[in-house]
């Protein structure tokens, strides 16, 4: 299987001095040698490390512990962990509960089955009452690989974020998964996190910023926009050093916090750039892509496209074959950006 950011890191040798330093990203974030782990370790690694800070942070699991990487949390706080079994209406409601008596609950599963399966206890047992729950969807996107479309959840970003009160974030990498459950743990109200199940490169660092609601600008431009959340950001930094060497200079933005949504990055973006790609791996309808044209559909109307499945579900595959197959890939984003200053040019 091909590392999943393969077909353009080959041949970069270092990072462009576009790079943008506040971001504090890996020094290897170009070469062939950089490490690769699921974003949903970071998962594990958040847990046990808020665990750590707050005794009232409880772990609920729909019968896939191992696999969402909440074990460790299990082995760690054994009195803390509730399985529930094949049960996610009952995942929800009872985090509900437990919520409303001071604890912190994450209930844990695929992103298929929670919050795909029980959105409306969520709905109403969690946001209605703004409750204190953390929803940790797994093995979201089509990278999921060969268990195929009924497993591959594309559709949870636009589906959490339209619910009132839900705070949606979408990590980049292992790093940041790690930091965005411990924001969550810290933040007072519902939150979904979404992760991934393929090992996908570590490109942030511990020294990288991350906070509700902030976007970070990861690399300086001002021809096109190319912002992006999850593991799908690397290939729009390797889309950006393409572009690059053809005389093109794309800014970056890692719009991990897809709700509440940095504004401010977004519309500066918009006004200084001129024209933007949005990049996601869900659905391209109600996803991060809409929210940002919500936005700048009232601010700052510019031409943008959106990378994301259009009207489709997944389908078995191996992960790298079915990023390709649904133009999700560096060389599919440097496309759509060049169509993007195309139609900025001719509006000018």
């Amino acid at each position: 299987m091909r590392p999943f950011g393969s077909c353009l890191r080959v041949g970069i040798a270092a990072i462009h001095m576009s790079i943008n330093k506040s971001a504090k990203l890996s020094s290897k974030i170009f070469k062939g040698d950089i490490e690769e782990l699921p974003t949903r370790n970071g998962f594990g690694d958040g847990l046990l490390l808020a665990a750590e800070r707050n005794d009232q942070i409880v772990v609920l699991c729909a019968d896939l512990t191992e696999s969402t990487r909440a074990e460790a949390f299990k082995k760690a706080y054994p009195d803390r962990f509730v399985q529930m079994g094949v049960s996610e209406q009952s995942l929800a409601a009872i985090a509900a509960g437990m919520a409303l008596q001071g604890k912190i609950p994450f209930i844990a599963s695929y992103a298929c089955f929670s919050p795909g399966r029980n959105w409306e206890q969520i709905r109403t047992t969690v946001c209605l009452q703004e409750v204190n729950v953390k929803i940790a969807g797994a093995h979201s996107g089509v990278s999921v690989g060969p268990d195929g479309a009924t497993h591959q959840m594309v559709e949870d970003i636009a589906i959490m974020r339209v619910l009132p009160n839900m705070v949606v974030l979408v990590p980049c990498d292992a790093i940041e998964t790690r930091k965005a459950i411990v924001a969550a743990a810290e933040h007072e109200g519902p939150v979904y996190i979404r992760f991934a199940r393929e090992k996908t490169p570590v490109f942030t660092t511990d020294a990288s910023p991350f906070e509700i609601g902030q976007a970070q600008v990861l690399r300086e431009g001002t021809d096109v926009a190319l912002i992006a959340c999850g593991p799908l950001l690397y290939e729009a930094l390797l889309a950006a050093e393409a572009l690059s060497e053809k005389g093109i200079e794309a800014r970056v933005i890692n719009n991990a916090s897809v709700k509440p949504m940095d504004e401010a990055t977004i519309i500066a973006a918009a006004k200084e750039c001129g024209a933007i790609v949005t990049i996601e791996e869900a659905q391209a309808a109600g996803g991060m892509g809409s929210a940002v044209c919500e936005l700048l559909s009232r601010t700052s109307p510019i031409p943008i496209e959106r990378i994301g499945l259009e009207d489709t579900f997944g389908q078995s595959g191996e992960p790298r074959e079915l990023l390709e197959h649904y133009r999700l890939t560096a060389p599919w984003i440097e496309k759509a950006a060049k169509r993007v200053i195309k139609l900025k040019k001719y509006n000018q």
